[in-house]
């Protein structure tokens, strides 16, 4: 399966070759302030699965100091892009927001919220809600490993 996605403004080309692993809801003030929004709705992929077509058209900024995620906007439109993600014992990933990806089959529905206490309002929706910083780190690597099993039998 190929999928061929952009940022907003179509400056910000890349493929995904792959299954994603998840989608989160990410309600973190990093992700706010990122995606100027609410919340970051984001699709999780194994980063071999994402290749970049023109990343020098994107602009990397560390939002915070110690700095696991690199967060990528586009150079034109300023949207957000791509993130890349190097967690020990995890493999490398690459997320990509949602909006990024066309309806399709590399476009799975939402699985869980995390980061939940510092949302900006309620969200009403029957999937899991993590609170806390424990929580949601947790939520957010047994996203992972799941998707990595499902996939080894796909």
């Amino acid at each position: 399966m190929q999928q061929e996605c952009s940022c907003q403004c179509g400056s910000n080309k890349f493929s995904i070759e792959g299954q994603a692993l998840s989608r989160i809801i990410c309600h973190c003030t990093t992700c706010q302030e990122f995606n100027a929004a609410g919340f970051g709705d984001i699709t999780i992929f194994r980063s071999k699965d994402v290749k970049t077509h023109n990343i020098e058209s994107t602009f990397f900024k560390a939002l915070k100091r110690q700095q696991v995620v690199e967060r990528g906007k586009c150079i034109q439109c300023a949207k957000p892009t791509i993130e890349f993600v190097n967690l020990p014992l995890f493999p490398s990933l690459t997320l990509v927001p949602s909006m990024n990806i066309p309806d399709g089959p590399a476009l799975p529905e939402p699985s869980a919220h995390i980061f939940y206490h510092s949302r900006t309002s309620e969200v009403e929706d029957n999937l899991p809600k993590r609170k806390g910083y424990a929580l949601s780190q947790l939520e957010f690597g047994i996203q992972i490993i799941s998707g990595s099993i499902k996939n080894l039998f796909k």
